[in-house]
């Protein structure tokens, strides 16, 4: 049953999540109004990974086409130590099941193109949502009518949840971030491995962009709030002596590109993700740290669940809660598992260290037989 006709949403966020649950919501009869405070369109960061199932989702979209051009370049990827030795590896033929890597920008680029070709749907930049009264405000001058529902999608900060909970959940992991994109594509080793490499409370990884470009990032413990400085020599002193291809793709990224920023979460348990008709997605609901690589995927899947729960429903409430029950427990599960990864991978005392890499290895070498 598709009961979407004339119906209409506001979308506050022109993030990544916030430009898919528009698509989404479109394609299934929704009118769509995306709220924006910024002044102009456009997404900063630097690399992330999309993995099969979101990208299913965007290629149903139609936003895949707008990203690969040509086949994906096959990878050795894996753990390894700072002097180079692999722990784990995942083959190159495993393409298949591994992500595609792109720039945050482009993957916004490529979102923001596929909304203009949809009709029955409107952004607005320059509007700055404080609150929920803020929507009532613009709900009563907007000729279209009030929303059906409101989609919150304005991020780990997000004003809307803090309002709707009373509380301020986000959790600071101890540790932060470098992340960078070199200038150029980088010949030889940096064009056919990724992956990750593990010292002590510092961690290193990088991948192929389907560019040709490298992505790399660098975590390291650090009291919170410490951003200032000079980010690409903070990075040459952690991790410029480590193995091939590393200090070549720090060489290769202009200083000025290299990004900082504390690693954060929101606390456990999850807070419900429906309030009436109004509804979390992305990072509002549910921000995790990035070491699995799924908190954009996870926006994604946002998405066009609740854009299938919406069309599925005659009552926007009970397809609220539908979303919730099947995506809540999902990324609790998620925001769980890579808190846990982070806490293993930024282990600073060394025989503890020396046991993880151990015990890594062990088990690399199980799976592999």
């Amino acid at each position: 049953m598709n009961s979407s006709a004339g119906r209409r949403a506001l979308v506050v966020g022109a993030g990544i999540g916030g430009l898919t649950a528009a698509l989404a919501l479109s394609r299934v009869g929704w009118q769509v109004t995306v709220l924006e405070r910024t002044p102009e369109l456009g997404e900063v960061g630097a690399g992330l990974s999309i993995w099969p199932q979101a990208w299913k989702i965007l290629a149903d979209l139609g936003v895949a086409d707008r990203l690969v051009d040509g086949t994906r370049p096959a990878i050795q990827a894996g753990l390894r130590r700072p002097d180079g030795r692999w722990l784990a590896k995942v083959g190159a033929d495993a393409a298949e099941r591994t992500p595609v890597m792109v720039h945050r920008a482009r993957l916004h680029e490529a979102l923001v193109a596929e909304l203009e070709t949809r009709d029955g749907v409107e952004v607005r930049t320059g509007v700055t949502v404080t609150g929920l009264s803020d929507l009532d405000d613009l709900d009563r001058v907007d000729p279209r009518g009030p929303a059906d529902v409101v989609v919150a999608a304005d991020g780990i900060r997000s004003t809307i949840r803090n309002e709707l909970h009373q509380r301020e959940d986000v959790r600071y992991a101890g540790y932060t971030a470098y992340r960078g994109v070199t200038a150029e594509p980088v010949p030889g080793e940096a064009s056919t491995t990724g992956g990750e490499t593990w010292g002590t409370g510092v961690r290193v990884g990088y991948v192929p962009l389907v560019d040709g470009r490298t992505y790399w990032f660098v975590t390291a413990n650090r009291p919170e709030g410490e951003t200032g400085g000079d980010h690409h020599a903070d990075v040459i002193a952690l991790v410029g002596d480590w193995h091939d291809p590393i200090p070549q793709l720090l060489a290769a990224t202009p200083p000025s590109a290299v990004l900082r920023g504390d690693i954060c979460d929101l606390r456990l348990p999850l807070k419900r993700f429906d309030h009436g008709r109004v509804v979390l997605l992305g990072d509002a609901a549910h921000a995790t740290t990035p070491n699995l690589g799924q908190g954009a995927c996870a926006a994604i899947e946002d998405a066009a669940v609740l854009a299938a729960q919406l069309a599925g429903h005659a009552r926007v409430e009970s397809a609220l809660v539908a979303y919730d029950r099947t995506r809540r427990p999902a990324t609790s599960r998620l925001v769980r598992a890579s808190r846990l990864v982070g806490a293993l991978g930024q282990i600073d005392n060394g025989p503890a260290v020396a046991v993880r890499d151990a015990g890594l290895g062990a088990i690399a070498g199980l799976l592999s037989r």
